[in-house]
Formats: C-alpha cells, structure tokens, sequence
C-alpha cells in the first residue's frame, strides 16, 4: 500500500469556463491555466503520481510543451496518469478530494463529480470521495482570487 498527497492552485480568470471534478461548474469566473486549469483533477493526479514515486503532473504534462497541453481536458491528464499507475502494477484503492474554494457554491456538484471521476478512472464511485469547503473568507480563497484542492489517494 503506498499513499500519495496532491495540491494545486488555480486564480480566477474572466472569459474561463470554470471546470471543477471533471464537470462544468455554473460561474461567472473560471480559472487561469495553461490546461482547463481543474485544481480538483490536478491535485489527485499529483496525489496518484506521488503514490507511485512517478514525480508530478508539471513533470509529465509541462506547460512549456507549446501547444500540446494548451487548454486540454484535465480528464485526459487524469486517464493517463491512471494509465501510468496501471503501467506500474498499481490500482487505486481510494481517493479523497477537498475543493477550498469560497465561491461557488459546489454542493449541488459534488455527486456530479465523484461519477464523473470515477468513470475517468475506471473505478466504482464508492472509492471516491469528493468534498467543498470554504476558508471563511481568510486569505486568497477568502477574497474569491481563486480556488484550490488537495488530494489524498491510496494505492496498492
């Protein structure tokens, strides 16, 4: 059994869709990235990555590789990355998602989310755990300058 940590943070950006867990959220702002920028999706595949020793999602996916990952679906990064863990020998056991985000509200998307990733991943959705929070207006998130995730995983 291996345990792999993951975090990313992404600011608001006008004209962006705002893509949270694989899924579209309704917001007025997105988020500031080269790719799709989902800091739900980011942090588990730092998490995944990390678990097997595989380095991070910047090492694999750079942002310096021209137009390859310019606006790409986070879905694929993720896909691959399961793809590399398989490639290892490894199956995800669990994972669990926290989005700190002050706004929008995502209760109404997190189910969304878990099904979604869990299909990316191939897995069953009882394995995956995805969870909202705020900061209480403290700090970046706070002042609604952006969102951030953090995700543990465990593998076997």
């Amino acid at each position: 059994m291996r345990i792999g940590l993951g975090y990313d943070v992404h600011a608001f950006a006008p004209n962006r869709e705002l893509w949270l867990g694989g899924i579209r959220v309704p917001s007025d702002m997105g988020l500031l990235g080269h790719s799709d920028a989902d800091v739900a999706i980011h942090a588990l595949c730092d998490a995944l990555l990390g678990a097997a020793a595989l380095r991070d999602i910047g090492y694999h996916f750079p942002d310096t590789a021209g137009n390859e990952y310019e606006g790409i679906d986070s879905k694929i990064l993720l896909s691959r990355v399961i793809q590399m863990l398989h490639d290892q020998g490894y199956r995800l056991v669990n994972c669990d998602i926290t989005i700190i985000a002050q706004t929008p509200k995502l209760s109404p998307y997190i189910e969304s989310m878990r099904q979604c990733l869990a299909d990316t991943m191939q897995v069953d959705i009882n394995i995956v755990s995805v969870k909202a929070t705020t900061t209480e207006h403290l700090g970046f998130i706070g002042r609604k300058e952006g969102i951030a995730a953090q995700a543990a995983v465990m593998i076997n």
